[in-house]
């Protein structure tokens, strides 16, 4: 099973949560429309700015948790290395 790594920003350098998922569109789509509640609600969290797919699940899962102990600054610079506008790309998925 393949997977994703994902960032999410309340806005450009704002709140920042970091996530994995199988299905990246429709886990996007919950933290949009409020349905998982919990820290993304809270902050209103809800704009995709950065992800990665894997082959396997497991290996996003290990990446997710490197990731979150990341300091803040260095996931700023993978976010704007990707996304330099910090764009919702919740558009662009191809679901």
């Amino acid at each position: 099973m393949s997977g994703y790594v994902y960032i999410l920003a309340s806005r450009k350098n704002g709140t920042l949560y970091t996530g994995v998922t199988s299905n990246l569109e429709q886990r996007v789509w919950e933290h949009r429309e409020e349905i998982t509640g919990g820290f993304t609600k809270k902050y209103g969290v809800k704009r995709l700015v950065w992800y990665r797919d894997y082959q396997d699940i497991g290996d996003a899962i290990v990446d997710e948790k490197r990731i979150k102990r990341w300091r803040r600054k260095w996931k700023l610079e993978l976010i704007e290395a990707m996304n330099p506008g910090w764009a919702d790309l919740y558009e662009t998925l191809n679901g």
